[in-house]
């Protein structure tokens, strides 16, 4: 039996075991919507408490760093690599409250929202906007790059010259991916609303007036403290921040066994339980980036609080069964995945892709 007659079995056999788990997915799941409504009821209590164990360490640790500044600049950066944590924990606010989960009130959220965008320097109903666009969309193969990181299927990638296809390694290369992309994102991306689809013009507005108040506050800091010393504590914490939440991003939907489907065909339960991870981290970090971890119970329901997704998940473990579950160290092998193979329904690297690409010659 030849190579090419081993693989298309593989490949049929493959494709078969995959509809057979989507299957016992959406069986064992079918009350799903039933069973995390539960948990999306907002809690007053839990919502303070959160922003207290936020903004007020966060606060400390910046005066801190301007302080250490004349001690040591190797203090100031080590003091922002926690900062910077804290100010994921303060964006988790700002991503719930753009989901309008964090409070019952949409005033209150609204304007905790804008709030910490003055700390995460992301406008908030502009971002909120486009990331709510990603969990109605999220897998869908005709609507990528908005609200995740882009990618090329085999098959697109095929049709690459050889000067398109230099170009996606380069700008798939993990310090390209993980250290240009996050910055320029921050820099420029969240700047200028390339993003223009059809009625977002009053989101466009708001995306102007928060980015202005953004400067103002940075402006007024500025002029108390220097440009110097806010440039030495500030910018810092902020080019962390960008690479943890774009590696939080990244990993939560760039992992092998991954759900890909043309819209047609969509279904949000399996995009939601196979195109998310379980991001499993020491309770600590878990606590830090604001449980964004359970990212398969955060897509079956965007308006489940952050405080609450662990519960859920503990207190519901079929959810936990079918998930990708990750741990840090599973995770940095997600950094060599680089194109969707709709065949093997897997995200695979360039040296699969190489082998592939050579049984077809």
């Amino acid at each position: 039996m030849n190579k090419v007659c081993l693989t298309t079995i593989y490949l049929e056999t493959f494709s078969k075991l995959v509809v057979m788990q989507d299957h016992k997915i959406k069986e064992s799941l079918k009350n799903w919507k039933s069973i995390v409504i539960k948990y999306q009821k907002p809690n007053q209590k839990k919502a303070i408490s959160q922003i207290l164990t936020s903004y007020l360490p966060f606060l400390a640790l910046w005066v801190l760093m301007y302080f250490s500044t004349s001690w040591s600049y190797f203090i100031t950066l080590g003091l922002a690599a926690i900062a910077a944590f804290f100010l994921v924990r303060i964006f988790i606010i700002q991503h719930d409250c753009g989901h309008q989960s964090f409070f019952k009130s949409k005033k209150l959220n609204n304007v905790i929202g804008v709030v910490s965008s003055f700390f995460s320097a992301i406008p908030y109903k502009y971002w909120s906007r486009t990331h709510t666009e990603h969990h109605a969309r999220n897998g869908q193969l005709e609507h990528r790059g908005i609200g995740d990181i882009d990618f090329l299927t085999t098959e697109e990638y095929d049709q690459l010259s050889k000067w398109g296809k230099l170009k996606y390694r380069f700008m798939r290369s993990p310090i390209i991916q993980f250290l240009v992309v996050p910055v320029t994102y921050f820099a420029i991306m969240l700047r200028l609303p390339f993003i223009r689809l059809t009625g977002w013009n009053k989101i466009r507005w708001h995306y102007l007036l928060n980015n202005l108040m953004i400067l103002a506050v940075y402006a007024t800091m500025i002029l108390m403290l220097g440009w110097k010393k806010f440039i030495m504590v500030h910018i810092p914490v902020l080019l962390l921040f960008s690479i943890i939440a774009f590696w939080f991003f990244y990993v939560q939907h760039q992992h092998e066994n991954n759900y890909k489907e043309v819209e047609s065909k969509w279904d949000h339960l399996l995009a939601s339980i196979r195109g998310s991870t379980f991001y499993k981290l020491p309770r600590l970090f878990q606590w830090l980036t604001g449980n964004i971890g359970f990212h398969h119970i955060h897509h079956l329901n965007s308006r489940i609080p952050n405080y609450n997704l662990a519960r859920c998940a503990k207190e519901n473990p079929q959810f936990n069964k079918f998930v990708p579950t990750l741990s840090f160290r599973q995770s940095l092998k997600t950094i060599h995945h680089k194109l969707w193979d709709g065949k093997t329904q897997r995200m695979i690297t360039f040296k699969e892709y190489a082998k592939s690409f050579k049984r077809k010659q």
